[in-house]
């Protein structure tokens, strides 16, 4: 079984660079794309320059999306709208990776990540299983790599034999949750599976290792552009959130509440027994993204 790692890309190179370096020893192919427009629509130029990752040039493999998904709603400002476009926008950039695919294997494992979703394929849950299917259960960091939000864990990447794929937003979009047997509702569901195996240590998502301008940058052009818009926010109130280990966004907030960003939650500071083995070999180099007070 070979496994091939997908994910899609706009700016990040620092989470690239890590997720390369930790996956390569497990990984038979890279699968990278990137849209010429944003999750919020905005035109932007292409970023990645695979002559950055010399070491993993020839596992990589790059596709361009040229043109937005059909069914956009332009020039509006409702925000359900914006939302519904930016889905569609999402779903298009996992969907592109099946023209990637068409030479793999039925039994190779396709994982599905957004590119700060780093699985733990040392697990012994995912190395024990007979499942097709798999939901890596990950600890999951915020600005730093030591600071810990330790509220909710967070079940990024997601993957499946190619026999089993139907696409890769279906993919993206399974419950996280394995059903018995018995239930009835799994057979009129696509999201719902009965042969899914949960992989508990599932590895790191390190989101918004950035600078409060890049963080802003991001989020106002990411899937939820129209939530960052309307909470007023700005790159000084960022600043201040990471200087202060703060998250501002209520991750457990009903998806109905009009203003996500009212949250205050300290971050954890935590030791390297829980991080990769790479970042902890390689703190040297970087330093400015761990946090040392």
């Amino acid at each position: 079984m070979k496994i091939i790692d997908c994910t899609t890309y706009y700016s990040e190179d620092l989470m690239l660079d890590i997720r390369f370096n930790i996956l390569n020893q497990f990984v038979d192919k890279f699968i990278i794309v990137e849209a010429k427009h944003s999750h919020s629509g905005e035109k932007k130029a292409l970023n990645f320059n695979i002559n950055n990752f010399p070491k993993f040039k020839d596992k990589i493999e790059y596709l361009i999306i040229e043109n937005e998904p059909e069914g956009i709603i332009k020039n509006t400002n409702e925000s359900s709208i914006k939302r519904i476009n930016s889905l569609l926008r999402i779903e298009q950039s996992y969907n592109y990776i099946l023209n990637a695919l068409k030479d793999v294997s039925e039994e190779d494992l396709i994982c599905l990540s957004d590119n700060d979703e780093i699985p733990n394929f040392e697990s012994k849950d995912f190395k024990n299983s007979k499942n097709d299917i798999f939901i890596f259960k990950q600890l999951f960091f915020y600005y730093k790599f030591n600071l810990f939000y330790d509220l909710m864990p967070w079940f990024g990447t997601k993957a499946c034999k190619k026999k089993k794929l139907i696409s890769l937003s279906w993919l993206r979009n399974l419950k996280n949750k394995n059903y018995p047997w018995w239930r009835i509702d799994t057979y009129f569901s696509n999201t719902k599976q009965t042969n899914v195996q949960i992989v508990t240590d599932g590895g790191w998502h390190f989101t918004n290792l950035k600078t409060a301008e890049e963080i802003h940058k991001k989020l106002s052009n990411f899937g939820h552009h129209n939530e960052y818009d309307e909470s007023g926010l700005n790159v000084k109130d960022i600043q201040f959130c990471i200087d202060n280990r703060i998250v501002n966004y209520n991750h457990l907030a009903d998806k109905s509440d009009s203003n996500k960003y009212t949250a205050e939650y300290k971050l954890k500071l935590v030791n390297d027994e829980i991080l990769p083995k790479f970042l902890v070999e390689n703190k040297d180099k970087y330093k400015n993204w761990f946090d040392h007070s």
